[in-house]
């Protein structure tokens, strides 16, 4: 489900300078089909350009995330993991045996939440789920 989303597009919106690290981190970032942590970013990221440090993937990350084009997400595994602003809205299972994480949308769900905001006397602005399970058909 993860849609690709041009982050180095973003930058250029949320005016942000670009410089080559930057873009390269972007476009890694762009790219992962799944969450990664700095790590995983910083090993892709030297993969095209060897001088990129972890410390750059540190500051670059926290600098996307603070012009708001990249959520950080703590799946319970100790470690921040990120993917770009999702323009639509998604939520998170987590495989907590592979750490595995699938995106899903349920209009039925959204409806409930906003139904029990709604009970509860507000009007739901916004909301991040993730659910953390195990295969059912896995073999023991």
């Amino acid at each position: 489900m993860q849609q690709s989303i041009d982050l180095e597009q973003l930058c250029a919106e949320r005016g942000l300078r670009i410089t080559e690290q930057r873009r390269v981190i972007a476009r890694v970032l762009s790219e992962s089909e799944d969450h990664p942590d700095v790590e995983m970013l910083h090993q892709r990221a030297s993969a095209i350009d060897p001088k990129i440090s972890i410390a750059t993937v540190y500051r670059t990350v926290r600098l996307f995330e603070e012009a708001g084009i990249l959520d950080r997400h703590d799946f319970g595994d100790g470690r921040a993991r990120y993917e770009a602003a999702p323009e639509a809205h998604h939520d998170h299972l987590i495989d907590v045996e592979t750490g595995k994480v699938v995106e899903f949308v349920d209009p039925e769900l959204e409806a409930l939440q906003r139904q029990i905001a709604e009970k509860l006397g507000y009007r739901l602005v916004d909301h991040r789920m993730e659910l953390y399970g195990v295969r059912i058909d896995r073999d023991d």
